[in-house]
Order: structure tokens, then C-alpha cells, then sequence
């Protein structure tokens, strides 16, 4: 295998190849990506066995053929070479090695058989349906963040991402739960996406599917079966298998009867809570929140560091309220606000608390509170 390539092209390719395969693994060939040249084009696969990326780049192929390097260690040499670089990657499978040369830089890697590699085996989807990317990039960027990391509760380790019922049509939902907070964020539904399986997109997934939605401009394929999910662009397709487990009833959690309703400036609320929350335990990070007519008071008592308190104007004409949260789960939802105006509703202290963007019911967020 000869070919020449631009740097930029071969730096995407191995970036995004380097973030899937896994450091540390007890099958040395997980650590390489196969390098396949053909025609006018280099694909670069990259497995990690639960998720897939195949990146195609235009290439001068001088030779077909194919090869596997370290991800990482060709990720480095690519990333150090200079702008604008043309960079020759020659295998010789005699010796095993692959040779990098980019002006009068070179270098010579090992290499393991392209025969040993392993690729994910196809899928019969059962829904195939496309979507804009700034669609796609909406639902999972607004839930992520409730992603639980307990191992143990496997099936709380991603979104879930189905076809539910609103306001009597269908939507393309998204929810992520851990227990202490959640959000469930709605899209119109696709065309074709009706008979979508209901499936949990791991959290790992969805750290590499981000990178495929920064152009606006892009629509994304998606393909579902009952146990992979597929994203394909023009030049990237990433596959991965889906959490084998059943998501719980999240409807239960969302309440329906909270009454006390807050509006305050999204942004004012976030940087309020971001510095009295400096003087907070590091444990709890508890902040509390003390409500009367057209004021809240955010204040934090921790015996060990100080205290802290600050006052916000906001709108609330319901009866006085003291409630206490998590300070980084009030930040990390009050962030996903994209409009000017955050709203709370509120049952009692004890009771979870809905929280939405305005008058926008398409992306709903749950916290629970904690005593103070």
C-alpha cells in the first residue's frame, strides 16, 4: 500500500480514530486503526468492539491495499507534522512496518496483519430515517449531562432515545436519568422513523456522535435495530451497540401537579448560584433557596468555609418556599437554557422540581431537592 494524503484529511481521520480505540487493552489489535486504500479513497476503521468509526478520505493512491498502526502513536506524528503538509504512508507487509514521510520527516511504525482486525458485524435495521444535524446535536447536547456514570444501574449509562406521544402526535425523544436529576428533551418526529425500537445510546457514543454534528449544514442517517444504532455522514459512519437493558418509566418521575411557578433570567440564575455556591462543602454543594413574592434569596451556610448570600428580582407570587439543591445540578440545568427566561415550578420543599426554557415544553428537566 502507497498513498499520499493531505495532512489536515489524515489528521480528522486518525483524531477521530484515536478517540474510539481504547487505551488500555488486552488485545493489542483494538489499539490500531486499519488503513485501507482503494480507488481514489483511504478508509480509516476504528473499533473499540462496542462502537465502530469508518472515516473515508480522498487520497493519491499510488498502490491499493491495507494496514493497521497504533491510532495513537500515528495521531501524534500527524499532529506534530506542519501545516499543510503532504504526508506518504508506504506499508511494506514483508517487514511489518509502515512508513510515514512528510518532507524531511520520517518515520517507520509497526504494524499488525489486517486479517486480525475485527469488524463489526452488519445489522438488519430496522428504521432508517435522516435528520438535520443541528436537530440531532440539540437532543443529545440538552440531556447528556444526566447521563448517570454508577456502573451498577448499567442502563441509566446513556440516553434513551425513542418515539413517544406529546400533545397527541408523535415526537423523537431523548431522556437521560441518574436518579437526582433528569431531562427529556422532543424533536419533531423524522419521516420514516415511526417503527424506531426504543434503544440507549451509550454515553461513550455519544461523545464521538457529537463530533460528526458541527456542520449545521449536514443532514445524518440513522439507522436503528433492536441492538445497533448507526450515524452515517457522506464521509464518517459510526456503529455501536446499543446498552442491553430496559430504561425505567421516567413519566413518573415528571411532575404534573408542581403549582408554585418561578421565572428568572437563565443566565443571572446561573452566575447567582455559581458564587454563593464558592463557599459551599465540597460533599454537598448544597445552595438553598428561599422564596417570596417577586424575590429569591440564594444563600449557602457551611460551618467549615463561611456563608454566602444573594438576591435576584425574579417573578413569583406564590406562597413563601425554602428548597434546597445540589449547587452543579442547578448549574448544569440552568446552562441548557437557551432563552432568556429559566421557569421553576414547585410542589414543597420535599418534592422534585420541573424546570423548563419559558414557555417551550420540548425540553423539560426534573431535579430533586436535598435538605438544608
Amino acid at each position: 500500500m502507497k498513498i499520499s494524503i493531505e495532512r489536515a484529511a489524515l489528521l480528522k481521520a486518525v483524531s477521530q480514530a484515536q478517540s474510539v480505540v481504547e487505551r488500555r487493552n488486552t488485545i493489542p489489535i483494538l489499539a490500531n486503526v486499519l488503513i485501507e486504500a482503494e480507488g481514489s479513497d483511504v478508509t480509516f476503521r476504528a473499533t473499540d468492539l462496542d462502537i465502530e468509526v469508518v472515516d473515508k478520505a480522498p487520497a493519491q493512491v499510488e498502490r491499493a491495499g491495507a494496514t493497521t498502526v497504533s491510532a495513537t502513536t500515528l495521531h501524534e506524528i500527524v499532529r506534530k507534522l506542519p501545516d499543510g503538509a503532504l504526508v506518504t504512508l508506504t506499508a511494506d507487509s514483508a517487514i511489518g512496518r509502515l512508513t510515514v514521510e512528510a518532507g524531511r520527516s520520517n518515520f517507520s511504525l509497526a504494524t499488525l496483519p489486517k486479517e486480525d482486525f475485527p469488524v463489526m458485524a452488519t445489522s438488519e435495521y430496522q428504521s432508517n430515517f435522516s435528520v438535520k444535524a443541528p436537530v440531532l446535536r440539540r437532543l443529545f447536547d440538552k440531556s447528556k449531562f444526566a447521563i448517570s456514570t454508577e456502573e451498577t444501574r448499567y442502563y441509566l449509562n446513556g440516553v434513551y432515545m425513542h418515539v413517544a406521544d406529546a400533545d397527541g402526535g408523535h415526537v423523537l425523544r431523548c431522556v437521560a436519568t441518574d436518579g437526582h436529576r433528569l431531562a427529556r428533551i422532543d424533536a419533531d418526529l423524522p419521516e420514516a422513523a415511526n417503527d424506531m425500537p426504543g434503544v440507549i445510546v451509550p454515553r461513550k457514543t455519544v461523545g464521538e456522535l457529537r463530533k460528526l454534528l458541527d456542520n449545521d449544514e449536514m443532514t445524518i442517517a440513522v439507522s436503528v435495530s433492536e441492538t445497533k444504532v448507526r450515524f452515517a455522514t457522506p464521509d464518517i459512519t459510526l456503529t455501536s451497540k446499543v446498552i442491553d437493558g430496559t430504561f425505567p418509566d421516567y413519566t413518573r418521575v415528571i411532575p404534573q401537579g408542581n403549582t408554585r411557578k418561578l421565572e428568572v433570567d437563565a443566565a443571572d440564575f446561573a452566575r447567582a448560584v455559581d458564587r454563593v455556591a464558592t463557599v459551599s462543602s465540597e460533599r454537598s454543594r448544597a445552595v438553598k433557596l428561599q422564596l417570596d413574592e417577586d424575590r429569591l434569596v440564594l444563600s449557602v451556610n457551611a460551618p467549615d468555609s463561611g456563608a454566602a448570600e444573594e438576591e435576584l428580582a425574579v417573578a413569583y407570587g406564590d406562597e413563601r418556599l425554602e428548597i434546597g439543591f445540589n449547587a452543579k445540578y442547578l448549574l448544569e440545568i440552568a446552562s441548557q437554557v437557551d432563552r432568556e427566561n429559566a421557569v421553576f415550578l414547585f410542589n414543597s420543599s420535599g418534592d422534585p422540581t420541573l424546570m423548563r426554557e419559558g414557555n417551550d415544553l420540548s425540553a423539560v428537566y426534573v431535579v430533586m431537592p436535598m435538605r438544608v
